[in-house]
């Protein structure tokens, strides 16, 4: 497969330089330091499941320097998705897949109002890995798996060539039957996660653990799963329970990306999670008062400070 990864940062980066490291024809979209470093020096990945040097990647600076693509991973910043859609659309005229391994529940909407009908997959990604600096991508931790499908849960021969691709070079991955489900089900967690972590400025040990922040962690989660089922995903009503259980598993240390963004004055996600949340909720008339005073308490800061 011809596979574009537009915003080579840490999800995209890393997935990406797997399948180029094993030879896979992949065009890396970046900018800045960034895409300076990779042209000059390459791309490389440090990681518990082996280090990896791709010496002379393709590196371009636009999407509209791809000629042709099979399938294009788009692992820009959520506020960037409108602006990217319709950039895609040359590639998807052609029948490039597009498959989306951001955050939130939104992003593929936002997609298919700006590309062929069929042109989106679902897609969903868990995985810990950043820019360490221009051109090196830090995974930490074991975990590096995607989970993609096709909307309506049919087959297909792109879902089954990028199932080969990735398993191929030792990335866990599964061609989904619902992968409408699957977003949904990261997103309860995500936002619980998101959430709670920036609007206390803490890691998830101490909320879990605190009974007043233990209770709002439980209650954003339970939020989301009932504005799921009010669009008709079936996730069970005591979905969120299961992942305050989940919780409890994972190292004390951990946080989201957006109380780092928080941390370092850039720009927050939080329309898409939090915020998306209360949105959803407000137009299916799902009341979600938590999500809407961490949403409101966030929101001074979303613009960032630069």
């Amino acid at each position: 497969m011809k596979i574009a990864i537009l915003g080579s940062g840490g999800v995209g980066g890393y997935f990406g330089g797997r399948l180029a490291a094993a030879g896979a024809d992949v065009t890396f979209i970046a900018r800045g330091a960034h895409l300076a470093a990779i042209r000059e020096h390459g791309l490389r990945i440090t990681s518990p499941r082996g280090d990896a040097h791709i010496a002379k990647p393709k590196a371009a600076e636009s999407i509209a320097q791809v000629a042709s693509a099979d399938l294009v991973l788009v692992d820009v910043k959520l506020w960037d998705t409108e602006a990217v859609a319709a950039s895609l659309a040359p590639l998807a005229d052609t029948g490039a897949a597009i498959l989306s391994l951001q955050n939130g529940v939104q992003k593929d909407d936002i997609l298919k109002a700006h590309l062929p009908a069929g042109a989106v997959m679902g897609g969903v990604c868990y995985i810990a890995a950043t820019i360490a600096e221009p051109g090196v991508i830090a995974h930490s931790g074991a975990m590096q798996r995607l989970m993609f499908g096709e909307y309506g849960g049919v087959t297909s021969a792109r879902g089954e060539a990028f199932l080969a691709a990735c398993t191929a070079v030792g990335i866990d991955a599964e061609f989904s039957d619902a992968i409408e489900r699957l977003i949904w089900e990261k997103f309860v967690f995500l936002v619980g996660l998101s959430g709670t972590t920036a609007f206390y400025r803490t890691s998830i040990g101490p909320i879990r653990e605190g009974a007043q922040q233990r209770a709002m962690l439980l209650a954003a989660m339970r939020e989301v799963v009932a504005v799921a089922r009010a669009k008709g995903v079936p996730l069970p009503e005591d979905f969120a329970d299961g992942r305050l259980a989940f919780c409890d598993t994972i190292p004390a240390a951990m946080t989201s990306s957006m109380k780092t963004d928080l941390e370092r004055g850039n720009r927050l996600e939080l329309p898409w999670l939090s915020g998306g949340v209360v949105e959803m909720g407000r137009a299916l008339g799902v009341p979600t008062p938590v999500n809407g005073q961490i949403t409101a308490s966030l929101a001074p800061f979303v613009a960032g400070k630069r």
